[in-house]
């Protein structure tokens, strides 16, 4: 037996070694540039990407090698090694200090002298790998990206496993910005004076983006070739990060309950109520069961949900939540009217840009029954009130919306109140002056007071 064990030590020492030398060797690869706000790094702990499967972790993590490239770190600097690879099953977190010290033999000089950065993709596969960063990081002069599937490498257990040593950055699929840069599209033009070709060419491609969506590998598909690969998305993330991973015993409950989640985008949630309608339906499952697989859901990125702003924890907890599928390309394939509303889309595209700035969101309820679509309150301290409305031109539209923003106002004075519609055609024409108007292109393209990553 020990004769087996250090023979496929060697193997996976091997293994990882060619690995190494080929991550060396090879070029970075290089894709469509990606904005997060705030810092991507912070001194002493290990950066974790995470996101929604196929949202683009490991492609952000080569642009920051790039971007470390660029700014005079050696390429020899810069390995990276993909655990996801059938011949390193069954290996171990004590199978990892073999690949650094190979790598220190290959450059004996770097070690302690200079930074080096590691990449360690799909790391969630090896058992024990938090324990092997955790030392590595305060022994060794280096940083340290990880990513992995949200399967296993979700954000709270990432806390639990380095014990306080991660700094999170969320990868969502494409925003509305990088979508267009993905199409070799210019935005540095876009402001309220540009010109009326300019305008329409961004309302037209806001319209597509709410449809298509932002995974990066489906840019360019037709409808019927996205929709396929978009299907399976889904069927991973429920089947490989809910029931696999949780071992779901209730497939056909969990399945109503995406169904119901991505078919009914900014819609209000209530457990007990989907709960009688799956009762309804001669479905067994328990209250606690669907509490349980909308946590799973949420977990692995796959549905996002937001909760009613208010101080009291047990008014939060009684009333529903408002949930949304993970990007607005999800939304047409479970409508079932077949009549995917772009209202639901945009909101739907708000709430994601929210969560990239670092917004804490929640939605609003007055005393009087009126709603406000987003509390935001962004990492500076600042607060803002946004209203979503496809069209606000006509005059009972806008007033509802306002008043909704004026009430909610008085019990948030200090948030500033935003309207955000489809087009600029769609703003109202009269609006109190402390209301800013605002289409949706120009605030999903970046405030001017954004703050986009450096490292």
């Amino acid at each position: 037996m020990l004769v087996m064990n250090l023979a496929s030590t060697s193997a996976y020492q091997t293994i990882l070694e060619e690995k190494l030398g080929e991550s060396l060797a090879a070029p970075i690869p290089s894709g469509v540039e990606r904005r997060v706000f705030g810092a991507v790094t912070l001194p002493g702990k290990v950066t974790a990407v995470v996101g929604m499967r196929r949202a683009g972790k490991t492609m952000f993590v080569h642009q920051l090698r790039t971007e470390r490239l660029g700014a005079g770190t050696p390429r020899e600097c810069l390995p990276f090694i993909n655990f996801e690879d059938e011949r390193l099953v069954g290996m171990t977190a004590e199978d990892l200090h073999p690949m650094l010290e190979a790598y220190y033999r290959r450059f004996p000089t770097f070690r302690g002298s200079r930074r080096v950065t590691w990449a360690l993709d799909e790391i969630q596969v090896v058992p024990g790998w938090e324990r092997f960063v955790r030392r590595i990081l305060d022994s060794e002069n280096i940083e340290i990206f990880v990513t992995g599937s949200s399967a296993a490498l979700l954000s709270r257990e990432i806390a639990t496993a380095l014990r306080g040593r991660a700094w999170e950055v969320l990868i969502h699929p494409f925003s509305f910005q990088e979508v267009l840069r993905s199409r070799g599209g210019e935005t540095s033009d876009a402001s309220p004076a540009m010109e009326a070709r300019t305008r329409s060419a961004l309302e037209r491609a806001l319209v597509d983006y709410l449809t298509v969506g932002g995974f990066p590998e489906v840019q360019g598909f037709d409808p019927a070739t996205r929709y396929r690969v978009l299907q399976d998305y889904v069927d991973v993330a429920i089947l490989r990060d809910v029931v696999e991973r949780h071992a779901v015993s209730n497939v056909a409950g969990l399945r109503w309950l995406v169904r119901h989640l991505l078919g009914n985008a900014a819609g209000l949630f209530s457990v007990e109520k989907f709960y009688a309608a799956l009762k309804s339906q001669g479905l067994a499952i328990s209250k606690d069961t669907v509490h349980q697989l909308t946590l799973y859901l949420q977990d692995c990125f796959l549905v996002r949900t937001i909760w009613l702003a208010t101080e009291s924890e047990r008014r939060r907890m009684v009333n529903p939540r408002k949930a949304y599928p993970v990007d607005p390309g999800l939304i047409a394939m479970f409508d079932r009217s077949g009549r995917a509303n772009i209202g639901h889309a945009l909101e739907t595209a708000v709430l994601l840009e929210l969560e990239r700035r670092r917004a804490e969101v929640s939605y609003v309820k007055t005393a009087d029954g009126l709603e406000v679509d987003f509390l935001a309150r962004y990492p500076s301290g600042e607060a803002e009130l946004i209203q979503v409305c496809a069209d606000a031109g006509a005059p009972q539209t806008a007033e509802r919306k306002l008043r909704a923003l004026a009430a909610a106002g008085a019990v948030f004075p200090q948030a500033r109140k935003r309207l955000l519609t489809l087009t600029a055609d769609g703003l109202p024409r009269r609006l109190p002056r402390d209301v800013d108007p605002t289409p949706a292109y120009l605030w999903l393209l970046g405030e001017p007071d954004r703050r986009l990553y450096m490292t």
